[in-house]
């Protein structure tokens, strides 16, 4: 049961979805809710404060202040402290997370949680027998999630569910919610005119123990959309487009927000998608005005009671007319092309009419070796369609993919429904290979064998991220994305050379002929079939059951507190290492197969920095230990300092930690004994899990002193006793000759966070505050 607003008033999942589904109603957790009278009584306490309009991101994230009469509020400055509606979590980040939870002592979640089992399936030959693998190898994982979902009321999504953010948009998103996930991706619920924020797994425990969650106030970032998508163009496009306008960082620490009369033009699953890439210009999060396709799609996955609330209460679902935001961008859908990002940073962006001159000038592997299509960016049933109608044109005409082609459901209904309806056998047909609903081949868990490692060669996504050695741990693949529809035009003609929309293929009879724009049902028109139900409900109370973690567990470690501050400055740290270049939380915790030791901060820390590059000697992995003069792998001198009582810094570039949500980028350095990061500039997420886990997120006042630190200083970090919002601390580098640099190191914490480092992690503080 839904409890939505109307004081008394009830809102019940309709029986006809419910049969029709065959699931039982444990699907639809019966503590969701969002009250949209307290929303609106909020925004209005709020509006009246500031005594200006409002822009929508502004009315949902206002709209859940933990005190709307008394908050400090200053877009880009001050620190919100919120509640939010829910919280989800993936099965990579869900195992830290919930040790964080269980070392809590807290006996049960204070908001409706679920995690989802998607990041721990390999790609090897086909969805069935993927499937059954993970299940095997990865029992004990699955295990621990399942035991601790139940014994601590969170609900579990079994693994061939589907991804994460797919399943939130299909059952937990919906308009004016407030949802925080532990995966960077989670503003993919943005397309259903939710706000929802990526965060790592400290702060889903802050939320699930019931504390008010604090975010720097974002700021409001407008892209105006006029006219209308149509022919080759998706919304996918327009998302790589502005990712080329504002780069990989160029949305840090706001909300991008889209308006205007381009909007409509947009299915709800197309701004899922412009939503869920956002994550890759560093943005907070990205949302939509509520809309009728909104309304639409909420029906057809079984929430049409939701769609008549936000009816009702529409006018809290879209920005107030006279709104102001920091930066606007227009966009002409009318004139905007499709697209083509990369290789190796999601925000290279080219048309796909350039992309082949581009290559052929910069000696990128012209032969597309594999298209992918799918991932939660773009797997949902228009999407698919759309590839579909692609591939339709080509097998009528006798071709198949020149390429290796794959496809990933990104969710169990998205896969029944596609099989039901003929499309799963179209995409096959032409050369596809359908693999399990999971994260798969976007995050590095791809068994690929087509090619040997060093091997140079270009692959093509309808993916979101495309760092060197993401997708197939292989740092010399090219990887591209763009929209499923020119993934599978570009896997049949095999060639990054080829434009649909002016260039020719040839039959197998010799005859030419051009692919005609796609088009596709946004929805199905016999509604979905939601396959088997892959949801396990947590009991009533769960007191009583227990959740085993063997100490012989070599995937599974129970977490011990990390030290305090001892009081004082920071004395004479050792440089572990000087970073040059980009540094994103894949360069600082690979993924891949080191996922499986995601729940054992130990054996994890084996991958720490393990992909960065040394500035000193330009190697990967390579560093000189200080204490014996000699040269090693980046944990393993990491694990010497720290056995000798060593502490040390690392030292960074710009948009330190860009990316993945990943927390365990900051849990490693803090485990092997890091005490600070100083760096140019941080991403929002990972300088957030840095200082939740009791470690020194710094940045140089003049990013030129960068160029001062060298590999064999050593850095005294002081105004510790002093250490408050605002007043830089200093750094006093002692070089080798004897010589010493003086430099100002700005820092963003608040009081808060603050007591955070004092108490050693944000964990910590949260124990201490309950006795």
């Amino acid at each position: 049961m839904l409890v939505l607003g109307h004081g008394a008033r009830r809102l019940h999942v309709s029986a006809a979805y419910r049969a029709k589904a065959q699931v039982s109603m444990s699907r639809f957790e019966p503590t969701s809710f969002i009250n949209y009278e307290k929303l609106h009584s909020n925004v209005n306490i709020v509006r009246k404060r500031l005594n200006r309009p409002l822009t929508l991101s502004e009315k949902i994230v206002y709209g859940h202040l933990d005190d709307p009469h008394n908050q400090e509020i200053d877009r880009g400055r001050t620190y919100l402290r919120l509640r939010p509606d829910r919280v989800a979590m993936q099965d990579a980040t869900a195992q830290m997370a919930m040790l964080q939870f269980i070392s809590s002592g807290l006996p049960k979640v204070a908001v409706p949680s679920t995690i989802h089992c998607d990041h721990l399936i390999e790609a090897q030959i086909g969805g069935v027998k993927d499937l059954a693998r993970a299940k095997e190898v990865n029992q004990e994982v699955y295990n621990f999630l399942s035991s601790a979902g139940a014994k601590y009321g969170v609900g579990f999504w079994k693994p061939g569910s589907g991804i994460i953010h797919q399943i939130i948009l299909e059952n937990y998103a919906y308009p004016g919610v407030m949802l925080i996930g532990t995966d960077s991706h989670t503003p993919n619920g943005g397309g259903l005119g939710s706000i929802c924020i990526g965060v790592g797994g400290a702060d889903a425990v802050d939320v699930m123990a019931g504390i008010p969650w604090e975010l720097k106030c974002p700021k409001v970032i407008g892209v105006k959309l006029t006219g209308t998508l149509s022919g080759w163009t998706s919304p996918k496009d327009v998302i790589l487009k502005v990712a080329g306008i504002l780069t990989v960082k160029g949305g840090t620490g706001a909300i991008v927000e889209y308006h205007g009369p381009g909007v409509d033009s947009i299915s709800c699953t197309g701004m899922a998608t412009i939503c869920n890439m956002g994550a890759e210009i560093g943005a907070t999060t990205s949302v939509f005005p509520y809309n009728h396709r909104m309304r639409t799609y909420l029906e057809k996955t079984g929430r049409g009671e939701i769609a008549a609330l936000s009816d009702e209460y529409s006018d809290l679902l879209v920005p107030d007319e006279g709104c102001e935001y920091d930066q606007i961008i227009e966009l002409n859908l009318d004139e905007l092309k499709p697209h083509i990002n990369g290789p190796f940073t999601p925000d290279l962006a080219h048309p796909v009419s350039k992309v082949g001159a581009e290559a052929e000038k910069n000696g990128w592997p012209l032969e597309v070796k594999v298209g992918l299509i799918g991932s939660c960016t773009n797997s949902s049933y228009e999407d698919m369609g759309r590839a579909v109608s692609v591939a339709k044109q080509a097998l009528d005409k006798g071709l198949k993919c020149k390429a290796q082609f794959t496809v990933t459901p990104g969710s169990e209904q998205i896969r029944a429904t596609i099989e039901r309806d003929g499309y799963s056998k179209i995409l096959g047909d032409v050369g596809g290979v359908v693999l399990a609903n999971a994260c798969g081949p976007c995050i590095g868990q791809w068994d690929r064998r087509d090619i040997k490692k060093g091997d140079k060669n270009t692959i093509v996504t309808s993916f979101n991220r495309n760092f060197t050695a993401r997708n197939d741990a292989n740092p010399a693949t090219h990887a591209f994305v763009t929209s499923p529809e020119i993934v599978t035009a570009l896997a049949i003609a095999g060639t990054l050379n080829f434009n649909p929309e002016t260039d020719y293929l040839t039959a197998p009879n010799g005859e030419k002929f051009k692919l005609q724009p796609p088009s596709a049902d946004e929805l199905p028109k016999r509604d979905f079939d939601p396959g088997q139900d892959t949801y396990q409900h947590p009991p009533a109370d769960g007191t009583s059951l227990r959740v085993d973690v063997s100490p012989q567990s070599n995937r599974l470690q129970l977490l011990e507190p990390f030290d305090k501050w001892s009081g004082n400055d920071l004395e004479d740290l050792l440089v572990l290492i000087k970073v040059k270049g980009k540094c994103t939380t894949d360069h600082i915790s690979a993924a891949g197969p080191w996922l499986k030791f995601r729940g054992h901060l130990d054996n994890i820390s084996n991958n720490m920095l393990i992909g960065a590059v040394n500035s000193e000697n330009d190697a990967i992995n390579k560093i000189k230990n200080h204490l014996t003069g000699e040269y090693g792998g980046v944990p393993d001198v990491a694990r010497h300092y720290k056995a000798n009582g060593v502490s040390w810094v690392a030292v960074g570039d710009d948009n330190y930690g860009e990316g993945s949500s990943r927390e365990h980028a900051a849990l490693e350095p803090r485990h092997l004994g890091g005490r600070a990061i100083i760096v140019k500039s941080f991403a929002r997420i990972h300088e957030t899990n840095l200082k939740k886990q009791g470690l020194l997120p710094l940045t140089f006042a003049n990013p030129s002193d960068y160029d001062k630190i060298l590999p064999d200083d050593k850095i005294s970090i002081r105004g510790l006793k002093t250490f408050a919002p605002g007043k830089p601390l200093t750094a006093v580098v002692k070089h080798s000759d004897g010589s010493e640099d003086t430099l100002e190191l700005n820092h963003t914490f608040n009081e808060t966070q603050i007591e955070w480092f004092k108490a050693g992690s944000a964990l910590n503080r949260m124990k201490e505050l309950q006795h």
